[in-house]
């Protein structure tokens, strides 16, 4: 086990009817002026963005209201938010939504506390985060882990790159989570959401570092719990129990504690990242289309570790078992498990190189730790998904 510090600060609110606390726990971390960020009508539509901001006026705080954020959280939107957040004088960002929702809200954040920054350098490494307003989150989608998490991602839509940043500063001050609130979801996103929490904790198991027993088990009942319950709440998403655990799991699979004492290799999130920023395709449903590629490229750097996952994850004798399991659970989810299943056909020589290179920024950089990945590790690797 490595030495590592944790900090995760995020209050959680978790139940039925947690909403109706937001502008009580608001307050609590200071809020006086509320910008309140969220996507494309659902909460509206469910009566949830009213009773929100119910709470907020039963609080005493002022907001305004800012809809319209997209899968694939777009750096232009986020940008207008920075803007109406100065003008407003915001001192807390609110999301109610999924990821990309809560993802929008910490990049606003930064921006308001950065009026002399464009965000975009943050999220390229020219600028480091010293500074933000605190965030909240409202969770209508288990998936994405942001409501805990240190990472946030935006898309640059001129660009079509699609960039990740962690940082302390992207820890939400609070998190309310009502697993009522996903009961609405279509089945595919339910399933988009199962894949990326498995895939949260399944990239941190992947790591070169050897003898972090507790972590790794801690890893391992998470995925066991995952698959149980995933596929009960694709079946159906209003199935209480089987929600409250994937929304729970959720949140622990990407706070960080899954992978103490380890090493992040998140190559998968890496190559669907970068299908995301092209295609513009569902995260979750770019990681699916590549994990099987990836760790049939991979597993015989460590043959152990992948036996050892087939054995307590999936109760089975060998690392190509586990592999498989691993594939047929995606299935089983209704997940795509290559590109023409993910819906953008079987790419020609030229797309695929460009994939490779919008993933290793321009040849400038590799991927991965459990295998370092490089451009034509990478080019590979998208040659095998490209069925």
């Amino acid at each position: 086990m490595r030495d590592f510090t944790y900090h995760a600060p995020t209050e959680v609110i978790f139940g039925r009817g947690a909403e109706h606390q937001t502008g009580q726990v608001a307050r609590k971390y200071g809020a006086n002026r509320v910008l309140v960020v969220y996507g494309q009508g659902s909460v509206v539509r469910s009566g949830l963005l009213d009773r929100v901001c119910k709470t907020f006026e039963e609080a005493g705080i002022s907001y305004r209201l800012l809809g319209g954020v997209e899968p694939n959280p777009r750096l232009g939107f986020a940008r207008d938010g920075v803007k109406t957040a100065i003008d407003m004088k915001a001192d807390m960002v609110v999301g109610v939504g999924g990821g990309s929702v809560i993802d929008t809200a910490k990049a606003i954040a930064h921006g308001a506390a950065n009026p002399d920054i464009d965000i975009w350098d943050f999220w390229l490494r020219k600028q480091t985060v010293m500074k933000s307003i605190p965030v909240g989150a409202v969770l209508t989608i288990p998936a994405a882990g942001s409501e805990m998490s240190d990472s946030a991602v935006l898309t640059d839509e001129e660009t079509q790159e699609k960039r990740g940043l962690s940082t302390r500063f992207n820890r939400p001050a609070f998190a309310i989570m009502n697993p009522e609130l996903a009961a609405t979801l279509p089945v595919f996103q339910v399933a988009c959401g199962v894949t990326d929490i498995y895939m949260h904790t399944l990239e941190r198991y992947f790591s070169p570092v050897t003898g972090n027993d507790f972590t790794d088990e801690v890893a391992e009942a998470l995925m066991r719990v995952v698959i149980r319950n995933g596929i009960r709440a694709v079946k159906d998403p209003t199935d209480y129990d089987a929600m409250s655990e994937i929304m729970w799991c959720s949140s622990v699979s990407h706070n960080g504690i899954t992978g103490l004492g380890g090493e992040k290799d998140f190559s998968a999130h890496q190559l669907g990242q970068a299908i995301g920023g092209i295609y513009d395709k569902a995260h979750g449903a770019t990681l699916s289309a590549v994990w099987g590629s990836w760790a049939w490229y991979v597993y015989k750097t460590d043959p152990a570790r992948f036996g050892e996952y087939a054995r307590n994850v999936f109760g089975v004798g060998t690392a190509e078992a586990g592999i498989e399991k691993t594939i047929e659970f995606f299935k089983e989810l209704g997940m795509p498990v290559c590109f023409s299943e993910l819906g953008i056909g079987v790419l020609s020589d030229a797309e695929l190189e460009a994939l490779a290179v919008k993933c290793t920024y321009g040849k400038t950089r590799t991927i991965g730790c459990f295998r370092v990945l490089d451009y034509d590790d990478i080019l590979n690797i998208y040659k095998a998904a490209n069925r």
